[in-house]
């Protein structure tokens, strides 16, 4: 099992797929009015949080990807779903400001609106030790995890924090991993860049929070990726957290058995209402929501689930 500060058994039912509290089909998460807009969304958790939101009767989904004709797929199915929702397709790079830019730009001019941002777009190079591999691989890995997701926000806060003038509270999530809280020799272009994610949530909270606009840090689960499927991207260590509420042994196959539901229905329930209370802090997908619930006091007057030094 990973260590104790990991928070992997913050509550005491794991989940590892959608369930009854979490699934749009089965209990009450509507959202209707509201605009989405999603990255890294062509495929895999990006995906299913696009779809899990159609059948929350948003308004209008934005998936974003580097790759049309995956963006092309997921209209499809978002359709199939809800044939009423609007969606937009844009094509982007988020490491490329000017995509960046133009992409939110349409967001303002189409729709006027932003209700949740959802930055999910990440990447992970070789896990090497730190002078075995390629320096323009490792801040890849950065820019894509740490840059990207910067950029979003820079672009994103200013008409955010206009709808949540006008609209109410608007919710930020930012995709991180259980990598963060744990060393894995290897790892530390992923682990550092998506334990920095942690702390830029809590600066979004500082900064916004008074202004309408909530921001959670969220861990998706186990799994299996396009990004986990690269084995060769993690064989050199013997130990892996990748996404993965669990200590997993690497012998031939990789035991990532998450469904990408798990983390979509997460984000649904966490963006229905207000849930300020959960502001600037890193949540895991695979904690069972009521116990989350139940826990509200012991979070809020510990000030828990925030990255800190004890001393």
């Amino acid at each position: 099992m990973p260590p104790a500060h990991s928070g992997a058994n913050f509550t005491f039912t794991l989940h590892d797929d959608i369930y009854p509290a979490t699934d749009p089909t089965k209990s009450d998460l509507s959202q209707p009015s509201k605009v989405v807009l999603i990255t890294g969304s062509g495929r895999g958790i990006g995906r299913s949080i696009a779809l899990r939101y159609a059948e929350c009767q948003v308004a209008c989904i934005i998936i974003c990807s580097r790759t049309i004709s995956e963006l092309d797929e997921v209209e499809s199915s978002i359709r199939k779903l809800n044939s009423t929702v609007k969606v937009h397709k844009l094509t982007v790079d988020v490491t490329n400001n000017s995509q960046v830019l133009a992409a939110i730009e349409t967001v303002k001019k189409e729709e006027g609106r932003l209700d949740i941002l959802v930055n999910n777009a990440g990447a992970t190079s070789l896990w090497v030790p730190l002078a075995d591999g390629e320096p323009e691989d490792y801040w890849k890995t950065w820019e894509i995890n740490m840059k990207g997701t910067y950029l979003m926000l820079h672009a994103s806060l200013p008409l955010m924090v206009e709808t949540a003038k006008a609209h109410g509270t608007v919710n930020i999530v930012i995709t991180t991993s259980i990598g963060a809280l744990v060393r894995i020799p290897g790892a530390s272009a992923y682990q550092i860049s998506k334990l920095a994610l942690l702390r830029l949530g809590e600066f979004v909270v500082d900064e916004y929070g008074d202004k309408g606009v909530n921001c959670f840090s969220v861990h998706p689960g186990a799994v299996l990726t396009d990004m986990a499927k690269d084995i060769d991207a993690i064989r050199p260590c013997k130990y892996i957290v990748l996404n993965a509420a669990l200590w997993i042994y690497l012998t031939r196959d990789l035991d990532l058995t998450d469904s990408p539901n798990l983390c979509a229905g997460f984000m649904v329930w966490l963006t229905k209402g207000n849930r300020s209370w959960l502001n600037g802090r890193y949540l895991s997908s695979t904690w069972d929501v009521e116990e989350l619930e139940a826990k509200r006091n012991e979070i809020v007057e510990g000030d828990k689930l925030k990255v800190r030094m004890v001393v």
